[in-house]
């Protein structure tokens, strides 16, 4: 199963309640993060005493807070990254990646893999990829129509020819042993 960003955690946090908020926003700047509060004020432009008392049940987030934290966040997780292809795809397929950087057109492109188990999977790394900043995605055909219905960025489609040739020549040996 994919798990869910950090951003998607803290808004069904704040669903759920006030308390989850809290808990949910304290972790991710604890653990995912690793910021301060001061670090949070300054980006989101809540006074930190504001975010304090959110913090320590003093105050309740309004819709307001709510967005500008957010917004924060996802700046937070895009500093520092450079353009990135998203591929999505099983497991045995993203161990056969050899290269973490492509060179296109002159321009180095960092390759981020997003490992499926199922095609629900491939539709939220998908969605997941956009979020976090992909300039574009690459999956298999069973899901890329779907994707490209999804997202607004290019999607391009793996079509493995040669390794199609092995696959059958692979399962014929099973078959026959």
């Amino acid at each position: 199963m994919v798990q869910l960003d950090p951003v998607d955690r803290l808004l069904r946090g704040a669903l759920v309640s006030d308390e989850q908020f809290v808990t949910t926003l304290a972790e991710i700047l604890k653990h995912d993060l690793r910021i301060s509060v001061r670090e949070l004020s300054e980006q989101s432009g809540i006074a930190q005493s504001s975010l304090y008392k959110i913090l320590h049940g003093k105050r309740s987030p309004n819709l307001t807070t709510l967005r500008a934290v957010i917004r924060a966040l996802r700046s937070f997780y895009r500093m520092g990254e450079e353009e990135f292809i998203g591929v999505i795809a099983a497991r045995p397929v993203l161990e056969g990646i050899v290269e973490r950087m492509a060179d296109v057109d002159g321009k180095k492109v960092r390759v981020r893999e997003y490992p499926v188990q199922t095609i629900e999977d491939a539709i939220v790394a998908a969605v997941r990829a956009e979020r976090e900043g992909a300039a574009g995605i690459v999956c298999a055909p069973i899901v890329s129509g779907t994707i490209e219905q999804l997202v607004h960025i290019p999607v391009a489609t793996i079509i493995p020819r040669e390794s199609m040739a092995r696959a059958i020549e692979l399962a014929a040996r099973k078959a026959w042993h």
